[in-house]
């Protein structure tokens, strides 16, 4: 039988932060970090699988799903320390931290804050954010970002844009992101600038965590970057899951699921 999810508000810096948990609350602690701009509902299925061995913890990014946001400019860093608080909001000592896409640059700089704390780190389809990739990005286009229409178009102009990069015969996928990136607290951009300001070159050699590499093979954006994250951490591996996009949680929880819980069960 799948476990309960359970949902509460903790009153950290920003005000109030939402999380989702799932598992027994004696058991090692998991806290699972999402992409902009989606929610913990990334790893609405992803919970129960995680929480029947471990306390799975999903919590709603500052500014994103229902907590509040943090002040102007957001950052990775702003989100890692508001992250630290819900830590120690919740009394969690120890931990392995999970993050897919944004999250995973979030998990990069709580891992290198946090030392010792955390004992094992999980990077899915996570960019590699040096001056190479500052440069490629500030050449780009928005990712998320539509101007609103009077007709509502630009609903569908966020839909499409995202199209491509989710699997076909899944407009649920479509459809959960749309509804978070509505409930952005400032623009559905603000995470892709976050992570394009952020210097991990500078912080990465402070995570000596052992750490998963969860490569999405059919990612485009993210794909490439285990390679590049791989030469960076000295302890780390790469897992590939064949056929994942970029809404891996929600589209193959039970891959995703049991490659994280492989990897955490091999640490000492």
């Amino acid at each position: 039988m799948m476990r309960p999810i359970r949902r509460a508000f903790a009153d950290l810096s920003p005000g109030q932060v939402h999380y989702a948990e799932c598992g027994d609350r004696e058991s090692p602690a998991v806290l699972l970090l999402h992409q902009s701009p989606r929610s913990w509902m990334e790893y609405g299925a992803v919970l129960p699988l995680i929480g029947a061995r471990r306390r799975a913890i999903a919590m709603d990014t500052a500014g994103f799903g229902d907590s509040a946001a943090v002040a102007a400019p957001a950052s990775i860093e702003r989100w890692a320390e508001v992250a630290r608080e819900l830590l120690d909001a919740l009394q969690i000592v120890q931990l392995d931290v999970v993050g897919h896409h944004t999250g995973g640059v979030i998990a990069v700089e709580l891992a290198a804050r946090l030392g010792p704390r955390v004992r094992g780190l999980v990077l899915s389809s996570t960019p590699f954010t040096d001056a190479v990739f500052r440069q490629a990005r500030a050449g780009r286009p928005p990712i998320d970002e539509v101007p609103p229409s009077e007709d509502g178009s630009h609903l569908a102009a966020l839909w499409q844009r995202r199209q491509g990069f989710y699997p076909p015969g899944r407009p649920d996928l479509l459809e959960a992101f749309v509804r978070d990136a509505l409930k952005a607290s400032g623009s559905p951009e603000d995470g892709h600038r976050a992570v394009a300001a952020y210097r991990m070159e500078e912080r990465i050699h402070l995570v000596t965590q052992p750490t998963l590499l969860v490569r999405a093979t059919d990612d485009p954006f993210a794909s490439p970057h285990a390679a590049e994250l791989h030469a960076q951490l000295a302890n780390a591996r790469v897992v590939d899951i064949e056929g994942g996009m970029v809404p891996l949680p929600d589209q193959m929880p039970e891959a995703f699921a049991r490659a994280v819980l492989d990897f955490l069960e091999s640490l000492p």
